[in-house]
């Protein structure tokens, strides 16, 4: 019974949070259009950072914005669009109604019926449209979350909702990243530029820590600070670190066991990445590579993810 609730809700908060960042990768883009309007975009980076490229050219051919506006967002085929991401969460949650607030279950609801009406409509007519109701998708993800801390008892299912929001977070703020290398890959000559720093700032409204970033004392958009910002600032709730230290601690809650010790593998897992990340500084990550680093990271992550499903979700018995 524990392993199926705790699936159930493992998945729901990392599909509503999946469907969040999707919203957030398209950003990247549309914050450099809103920035300069001279600036050349890229779309084709934003579907190579999901993996899914291959599967986007078969399918829709060439990266323009309508196409992988489309792709990312309403392709019921596609399992990560945000549709088919809160039509999962909304089948998870329907599964275990019984355990979940019924707040809880309403919201999902509504989110994944807000998406829908939009995407039956075709009301994403201009730019203006566009970003509004991402930010709609942002806010709807948003009221989930809350609504199930205020609703829902800190037990173990909610932990395991917890890990599932946190490590489909940090995966994605890596990912966010990494768009910023794909999209300086044709045009090295522009590091440096006022283009380049254009893009570090849509990256961090993407990622909605601009205005943290700025509050810290960073006044100038610095690459290498953004970088530290966004993977290794310990207070920031959508960095890497901060989403893997959170994650440790309710792993060890569900398991018992205090945090710094690991008995089982996926505690290792995880220890070892949020280990690596406490001591780990921004020039040795420069010095190995960002986008090696940042690949290396998603890597572990799904890793984690991996023995998290084979620890306490797959029904083959242990020997």
């Amino acid at each position: 019974m524990l392993s199926r609730v705790a699936d159930s809700i493992y998945w729901l908060t990392r599909y509503v949070e999946r469907a969040e960042n999707v919203a957030r990768f398209v950003e990247v883009n549309l914050n450099l259009l809103l920035d300069s309007s001279s600036a050349t975009t890229q779309w084709e980076p934003i579907v190579l950072t999901t993996g899914d490229l291959p599967l986007f050219r078969d399918r829709y051919g060439e990266a323009t914005a309508e196409n992988v506006i489309r792709f990312l967002t309403f392709d019921a085929d596609y399992p990560n669009s945000i549709l088919s991401c809160l039509r999962i969460a909304r089948e998870n949650a329907r599964s275990v109604r019984d355990v979940i607030s019924s707040e809880m279950w309403q919201q999902v609801n509504s989110f994944y019926l807000m998406v829908m009406d939009v995407a039956q409509s075709g009301h994403l007519s201009d730019l203006t449209t566009i970003l509004k109701f991402f930010e709609e998708v942002k806010l709807h993800s948003h009221l989930f979350a809350g609504v199930m801390d205020a609703t829902m008892t800190h037990n173990e299912g909610w932990h395991f909702g917890q890990i599932g929001r946190l490590i489909e977070r940090a995966d994605k703020t890596a990912r966010i990243l990494d768009v910023k290398y794909y999209i300086l890959l044709p045009s090295p000559k522009d590091v440096g530029s006022t283009l380049d720093e254009l893009q570090w700032m849509a990256l961090l409204k993407s990622a909605s820590a601009y205005e943290m970033y700025r509050k810290q004392g960073a006044h100038r958009i610095s690459p290498m600070a953004v970088a530290e910002f966004l993977i290794l600032d310990r207070e920031f709730p959508r960095s890497v670190r901060s989403c893997i230290m959170r994650a440790e601690r309710s792993l060890h809650h569900i398991t018992g066991t205090p945090v710094g010790n690991w008995r089982i593998p996926v505690e290792r897992s995880l220890g070892r990445l949020r280990s690596d990340l406490d001591y780990i500084t921004i020039e040795e990550i420069i010095q190995q590579g960002l986008h090696e680093f940042l690949d290396d990271l998603q890597s572990r992550m799904n890793e984690v993810g991996d023995k998290i499903f084979t620890t306490f979700f797959s029904l083959e018995t242990v020997a």
